[in-house]
């Protein structure tokens, strides 16, 4: 109870734990024109979800998960599928906007098939499949069986903790000293916070605190790039192996692995108000913002190193994280963040360009073309995805409320 007490004090004072705080920027300049085009976007969106609906009649309990445009194959997958909580995230967000009913009738539905993952003990994603998707319905229109979901797959995801190692288990292994962490799991302790706030117990917020700062030792290097899998023994916590999944090599820069990290730490910052969190997150930028393989227009190429720059495939997906994670970022970071601002609308401006955005009716209904999801497991290449979307359209909304308090 006194931690509730003391939870509730700090967020009426604009912050979750009262420590070294933040200070919030504000007073960042809109670009009109940009404005216009966002609006644009969304119209375009909208569209462009309503026509997706009308692919997913025919498998009602579906997920849509990529299109592929040379072939025009429509993929779905279950609800157990780590992107699930996208789809009804994304509308949620359009529906914000629009107040296009059919929009919120549709993340409804989808939502009653993902309330039985609240029970899912088997991934670390249920951070992305739950408040990505139950987090926004909260924010839309609130009710109490959304809130006991969220604790329950908050619950879920504690168990995937172990202390010995400080961090939540990502991938399952068949041997038993194999304790596989992803750089990808900073994106799932939003959840966590939440659950401590909305329940007074502080066990959620110390296994997010903790993740983060093994995470943080081990999964970094001097140039504050990230491995994408850190392989960790289950009995002793030591760290056996550093190695890739997704990226062209071990010691490469896996470009939405760099987005992961970015977003993560920026998030972790503003939960604790724990200044080493803001560090790691502009150090994070820094290698990201200064990197010569960065592209002039900011959408990065799949991987920093690929050896086929600058004729590589272009991730979209990890440019619409950049960009979302930019636009809070820019508030706490007073040094550079007219450059995190700045950066960000480069950022929509190319997505929303012919060369991204999807043609109305067309791309399977996604909002975004060219992604990449896994080259090196030959999956999804060069193809729309969900969490593009997802983080393309939460950037445009961060864009029109910057002078907000995140």
């Amino acid at each position: 109870m006194r931690l509730k007490k003391l939870i509730i004090s700090c967020l009426a004072a604009g912050l979750f734990l009262c420590g070294t705080g933040y200070a919030q920027q504000t007073g960042f300049r809109q670009d009109k024109k940009l404005l216009k085009t966002i609006d644009n976007d969304y119209k375009t969106a909208v569209g462009q979800y309503q026509f997706m609906m009308n692919e997913l009649g025919s498998t009602p309990d579906r997920f849509p998960k990529t299109y592929y445009p040379q072939t025009g194959k429509f993929e779905t997958s279950g609800s157990d599928w780590w992107c699930s909580g996208f789809y009804p995230g994304t509308l949620l967000y359009l529906y914000q906007q629009s107040h296009n009913a059919a929009l919120l009738t549709e993340a409804n539905r989808m939502l009653d098939v993902l309330t039985k993952e609240q029970y899912n003990k088997g991934t670390h994603d249920l951070g992305f499949m739950m408040y990505c998707s139950f987090g926004n319905a909260l924010n839309t229109a609130p009710k109490a069986a959304y809130k006991q979901i969220l604790v329950n797959s908050a619950k879920s995801l504690s168990t995937r903790f172990n202390p010995t190692v400080g961090c939540i288990k990502s991938w399952d292994s068949k041997k038993p000293d194999e304790y596989l962490v992803i750089i990808d799991n900073m994106m799932n302790l939003e959840l966590l916070f939440w659950a401590t706030k909305e329940t007074g117990d502080s066990s959620f917020y110390k296994i997010a605190v903790t993740h983060a700062n093994t995470t943080m030792k081990n999964h970094f290097r001097p140039d504050y790039s990230s491995y994408h899998v850190l392989n960790y023994n289950a009995q002793t916590g030591a760290v056996q192996q550093k190695r890739t999944a997704q990226g062209y090599a071990d010691e490469s820069a896996w470009a939405r692995g760099q987005a992961w990290g970015l977003y993560g730490y920026t998030v972790m910052y503003r939960e604790t108000g724990d200044k080493k969190y803001l560090d790691q997150a502009t150090h994070i930028a820094s290698f990201i913002l200064n990197n010569p393989n960065l592209p002039a227009d900011k959408i990065p190429y799949w991987d920093y190193n690929a050896p086929d720059i600058p004729n590589a495939l272009r991730d979209a997906s990890a440019a619409a994280v950049m960009a979302s994670a930019f636009l809070e970022l820019c508030h706490y970071d007073h040094q550079n963040g007219q450059r995190y601002f700045q950066t960000a609308e480069t950022i929509i401006r190319n997505l929303s360009s012919e060369k991204y955005l999807a043609k109305p009716g067309a791309n399977g209904g996604f909002i975004l073309q060219h992604s990449v999801g896994s080259l090196p497991g030959h999956t999804e290449i060069d193809v729309p995805l969900t969490y593009a979307d997802y983080y393309f359209i939460e950037a445009l909304g961060r864009y029109k409320r910057i002078n907000e308090k995140p």
